[in-house]
Parts: structure tokens; sequence; C-alpha cells
């Protein structure tokens, strides 16, 4: 993410920041286009050790581009379109070598839940202690479990042909938690669509700030992520949240470091997904910043 940055225009030079700010490989961004891919490649300074699906950003034949597209859409036409991409991604992900392929596997419905953006909304206005509130969080939940069921079945069959292919290439997929309370999985969700893979072939995959971000609307309590798939956790991106607003620089926000010390213990690395907005020496300062706190 943090590669977005105007001062990479050029891959390569975004790979030799990373390597001298002392991390030790590069997850490929799903806002990353097939140059700057190449660029971050031939460096040849760290290795991409995973791909965040959709990559390489690029535009469908309708002219969306491709991280619109629904993986677990009930058209026929829109989910083919969206594994090709994510097939792609695959195929990309092998080629450079990566271990993993963080998916977005997709969403209930297609324009998500007027409910939740009006969430935000009181959030943001300091009205989230209000009765108000409560009723229009009890209304996304309700709204949201009623259309659920066709959605997670598409889901998984996109999944089930990922992990497939997946596995030709010695390659994990990691589906990873989502921002927006209409998108998949919640926790017993990613549970269900997990079920029958190992953590060889398929896992979860937690994003801090987006479980921060839906806790903070009290659409899906904190500890359930952990506690339904703290055994199946394969990867983690890392970052901090100002109210809101995520992929800030771990210091720059407020999230509790201790929790994720204690779910994030099983991991052998983690990807910090930081954007471009955040100034150069809190990313270079976060490698010594999470092994104060313990988290890595």
């Amino acid at each position: 993410m943090y590669a977005q940055h105007e001062r990479f225009a050029d891959g390569a030079t975004f790979a030799r920041f990373a390597r001298d700010a002392g991390y030790d490989g590069i997850e490929i961004s799903h806002s990353t286009d097939a140059a700057k891919i190449k660029q971050i490649q031939e460096a040849d300074v760290l290795p991409i050790v995973s791909v965040h699906q959709p990559a390489p950003l690029t535009k469908h034949s309708d002219g969306r581009m491709n991280p619109s597209l629904n993986l677990a859409s009930t058209d026929a036409t829109e989910r083919a379109a969206a594994l090709q991409h994510a097939l792609h991604s695959l195929s990309v992900a092998a080629d450079l070598g990566a271990a993993s392929l963080v998916v977005h596997l997709g969403e209930v419905g297609e324009r998500g839940l007027s409910q939740e953006r009006e969430l935000w909304r009181m959030f943001e206005a300091g009205e989230a202690a209000s009765s108000q509130f409560a009723a229009i969080r009890e209304e996304a939940v309700s709204t949201r479990a009623a259309a659920a069921e066709p959605y997670l079945a598409a889901a998984r069959k996109s999944l089930e042909t990922l992990v497939a292919e997946a596995e030709r290439h010695g390659i994990v997929i990691g589906l990873e938690n989502r921002l927006s309370y209409h998108q998949i999985p919640l926790p017993g969700e990613c549970a269900r669509l997990l079920e029958g893979f190992t953590t060889a072939q398929a896992g979860y995959w937690h994003d801090v700030g987006h479980a921060e971000v839906l806790a903070r609307l009290a659409l899906v309590n904190l500890d359930d992520w952990f506690g339904e798939l703290g055994d199946v956790c394969v990867g983690a991106h890392v970052h901090d949240v100002t109210g809101l607003i995520d992929h800030r620089a771990p210091g720059a926000g407020d999230v509790d470091w201790g929790y994720l010390a204690d779910g994030l213990a099983r991991l052998d690395w983690l990807t910090l997904e930081i954007n471009q907005h955040q100034p150069a020496e809190q990313v270079y300062a976060t490698p010594r910043l999470l092994r104060d706190v313990g988290v890595a």
C-alpha cells in the first residue's frame, strides 16, 4: 500500500525504501499495476512474500476496476469475471514466488447497507451511544443476515476453485476480514467457508483496522475474530486506527496492541499495510515499535 506514494512512481525505489526501513519482504497491494509489480520484482532487493488479490490493478472489459468485482455474486457472469481476475492474481503470485494470496471473497449484495452508512455518520457525529444508533445497528444485522446465504454459497464455490489452483503452486489462500459489514466474511462465516481445508490450503487473514472499525460500530465484537479463528489464522495486515480511519502507521492511532500480541503470536511474519499518506519516519519506526509492544 505504501508503494502508492508519489515518490515511488518507480517500484524499484519503493523496494529499496522498504529494505532500508528494516523490512524483510513485500506484499503486492491490489492497488499496484503490472508495471510497478515488474519494477519491484526486477529490483530484486527483497522477496515478494504475498500478493493481495486482485493484483495487478486493471480494468475489466466492462470498464470497472477489478477490485469492484464480486467473488460472491449470485450472478454467474459477475462471479466468473471476478474469478478470472482472482485466478490471474494467483498466477502472478506463483510467478513472483509468493507464499500467500490474500483474498477479498466478495460481499452480500452489490451496493452495501444504507444502515451502515448511517452508523458511520452517527459515530463521527458522536452519537454512537444513542438508542437510535443501537436500533439502526440491529436493522443492519438483520438485513444482512436475511440476504447472506446465497452469497456465502457462491463465495464457497469461488474459494474452492482458488484453493484447487493455489495447491498446484504451494500457495496458501488467506481470507481477509473486511472493512464494511456487508462484505464477506464475518467470523462465523469465515469458519464455515474454511471447513474442510487445512491451513496449508486456506486460512484466516486478520486485518487489524477492519476488525477495529467493525467493533467501534458495534457490529462485530473484536474478540470474535481470534476467538473463532485464531487456530486457523495464516496472516495479518497490521496498522493503526484513529476513529474509523485505518491504515495509519502503528503508533499513530489508538489500537490496543496487547490483544494482538496474543492473537498473532502463531504467525512467523506480518504485513504492515500502511497507507501512502503516512510520514516516512513513522514507517521507519514501525518495526521497532512492534517489537517493543510484543507484536513482532
